[in-house]
């Protein structure tokens, strides 16, 4: 009986079987470093005077209106905060801060299409 179950069980389980879609390519556009939440890339470029994220949804750039939140910098046991704010077009502008290689950048932005969304960056 138990056997039959578990039989069920795995017969079930795989016609509910979601394969997870990609929705555009995650390649960057601007030499930085590209993740993906929440079906939106975000490419962190780091500048000499901060950094720049660029939006893209669905391979179009996505407009940063209204899209603002904090980019946390942890280079080894420092840790930095700074603003992030629209920068124009599908730009965000952090400034004040240095990203060297090595370093964790966390981005928590408020109000990607009305949502709070993290993005966390390895710097290689």
């Amino acid at each position: 009986m138990k056997q039959l179950f578990q039989a069920a069980v795995l017969a079930l389980s795989a016609l509910t079987l979601n394969t997870a879609m990609a929705h555009g390519a995650a390649k960057p556009r601007h030499g930085g470093i590209v993740q993906v939440a929440h079906d939106v890339s975000f490419e962190l470029v780091a500048e000499a005077d901060g950094a720049t994220i660029y939006l893209t949804d669905h391979d179009e750039p996505m407009s940063s209106t209204g899209i603002g939140g904090k980019l946390t910098v942890l280079q080894g046991a420092q840790k930095t905060e700074v603003d992030i704010k629209s920068a124009g077009d599908d730009k965000l502008r952090a400034t004040g801060v240095k990203i060297a290689a090595g370093a964790k950048v966390v981005a928590v932005l408020n109000n990607v299409e009305g949502k709070t969304v993290t993005v966390r960056f390895t710097i290689k």
